[in-house]
């Protein structure tokens, strides 16, 4: 991508207060990203076949930004992954092609993300947040896929259409791409722990059993060492997810019906959820059980991977009974990890409380991260294309490419070759795995042999458009938890877009983050909090819903 024509886009789109976003982890480079201008180099005029399409554009090198959401991490078999990927896209393309990833720490990846963009040093394509994929897809810096879409070999296999024409705006336009839908997240109880204080989870139905149960957990001996009090009753990764929509799924019992947020009423008019009696009141009750010692205080500046951490470490005082996390794979995974830790691995998923399906109607189920393609600019669709293809289409191709990106590398991650393992050995949780030839399997975690592999970065059971090799290798577990969630979950509020609201994001964020940490932990009281948002921010959020509510031209 020229640079020149990138900083004029950058400047247009007015993204520069972006870089006020602060806080994350940043993260690090995991391969060799050549020099990151978001152009590939190429040789055009050399005819390729690539699937079913033809193009005269070679894409070289395929340069991607991921977040946590790719479990192949450097670490974790990402050089076999890249590996493998570059040989299917290569027999896929008729030329050789290189995959390059950049990986970013998913609880600071919004705040990488904005940096990245204020840089002008863009990839070829990126996963992009929902709140924040809404915000850049006016600001032309995003390719338009909508014909490429449209005309990509797996729409013949598509069995949830409505998932990316949600995301066509009102001209057809479509500027980002999911392969499945957004998922969402429910509250797991260890059942040891209900047991040892005598709570029966079917008597936790509205806020003040659920707050009964976080008491017995925190004033009580629910881990069994003896002692009372030395545990919480829930831990998560920050008192609201401000860097995600929708922002309130780590402690949905707490936030209820409140959202601090832009959001839009039932006449279609947008206002901001932050100034709302809704939010004051799920302020307080933040501030009542974090001074009441029942939410964990690591939950202030805790990423996702401490609080799931903390959560099932192997010495459970100071941890707690109740963490509000993914649905589906997540089942399995936590409870996997329990068993490593040697904790009783039982969980049990708490439906919704009564003040939530009052208020929303059950849990919410975001709207998906999406991939997004950067437009050039130079008026030629020649390159996006073949990013399209090599990454949208092939992602999808039901067979070698998919398989990738859903299970992994092969014989890293899983395998169709006769295999026997065994993890936890010479423990009560040893499990025994035994493969004939050609049968489809996972294996075990390149770092970590007592823990089987579970998925790349496509759900199986969420995918858009189903493998059509036959692998697959869903547990009961995630296919309880799936089904769980699917009952029990209605669609996240919309994300709005104004040119104001891309170039502010960052500071009104900022002012969110502090508003609510300051009054949950006592430091000023919720009506002296809310008015210094309001001066803080007030005027900007203002001119953001005059922006949002205009009359259509």
């Amino acid at each position: 991508m020229k640079k020149k024509v990138l900083s004029l886009l950058l400047a247009s789109a007015m993204v520069a207060s972006l870089a006020a976003c602060g806080g994350g982890d940043g993260g690090a480079s995991t391969t060799p990203a050549g020099d990151n201008t978001g152009g590939s180099s190429a040789a055009a005029g050399t005819e390729s076949t690539g699937g079913d399409t033809e193009s005269t554009y070679q894409l070289s090198e395929l340069h991607l930004v991921v977040d946590g959401t790719i479990t192949a991490t450097v670490d974790n078999g990402q050089a076999a992954l890249i590996e493998q990927l570059n040989a299917a896209l290569s027999e896929r393309a008729g030329y050789d092609v290189t995959v390059t990833i950049d990986q970013y720490d998913h609880s600071g990846y919004t705040d990488a993300v904005g940096r990245l963009m204020v840089s002008g040093d863009l990839p070829d394509a990126m996963i992009m947040p929902a709140s924040m994929f809404k915000q850049y897809s006016t600001t032309g810096i995003l390719w338009d896929m909508a014909d490429a879409y449209d005309n990509a070999e797996f729409q013949s296999r598509i069995t949830l259409p409505a998932v990316n024409e949600r995301l066509k705006d009102a001209q057809g336009h479509l500027y980002g791409f999911t392969p499945a839908y957004g998922n969402g997240c429910v509250t797991y109880v260890k059942k040891a722990w209900l047991d040892a204080v005598g709570v029966d989870i079917n008597t936790v139905t509205d806020y003040a059993s659920y707050i009964d149960m976080l008491t017995k957990f925190a004033q009580g001996d629910p881990d069994g060492d003896g002692k009372n009090g030395n545990t919480y009753g829930v831990i998560a990764a920050g008192f609201a997810n401000m860097g995600e929509a929708p922002y309130i799924n780590y402690m949905p019992e707490f936030w209820q019906g409140a959202y601090p947020a832009i959001l839009q009423d039932e006449n279609g008019v947008w206002y901001d959820g932050v100034q709302t009696d809704a939010t004051k009141e799920a302020l307080l009750r933040l501030k009542e059980a974090y001074e009441n010692k029942l939410i964990d205080p690591d939950t202030e500046n805790a990423g996702t991977k401490d609080a799931r951490e903390k959560w099932f470490s192997n010495n459970q005082t100071g941890s707690s009974g109740v963490f509000t996390y993914w649905a589906g794979t997540w089942y399995q995974t936590l409870t996997d990890n329990l068993v490593k830790n040697e904790v009783d691995p039982e969980l049990v998923q708490l439906p919704p409380i009564k003040e939530i399906v009052d208020t929303w109607g059950g849990y919410l189920n975001r709207e998906a991260p999406v991939w997004v393609i950067f437009d050039d600019g130079d008026g030629d669709d020649a390159r996006e294309n073949e990013v399209f293809d090599l990454l949208c289409d092939a992602m999808l191709d039901g067979d070698k490419v998919q398989t990738l990106w859903t299970y992994g590398a092969e014989d890293v991650h899983w395998s169709t070759k006769a295999e026997s393992f065994t993890t936890n050995p010479g423990t009560d949780n040893a499990k025994d795995y035994d493969y004939p030839e050609g049968t489809f399997h996972l294996k075990q975690s390149p770092n970590d042999p007592n823990s089987v592999w579970k998925k790349n970065y496509i759900d199986n059971a969420l995918v858009i458009a189903p493998l059509t090799n036959g692998f697959s290798d869903a547990s009961e577990l995630a296919l309880t938890g799936n089904a769980f969630f699917n009952e029990h979950c209605v669609d996240a509020p919309l994300s709005p877009s104004s040119e104001t609201l891309t170039a502010e994001t960052g500071n009104i964020t900022d002012a969110v983050k502090k508003m609510i940490v300051d009054v949950v932990k006592g430091e000023v009281d919720v009506d002296t909090a809310m008015e210094t948002y309001k001066s803080t921010v007030g005027a900007t959020v203002d001119t953001i819903l005059a922006e949002l509510n205009a009359p259509a031209e």
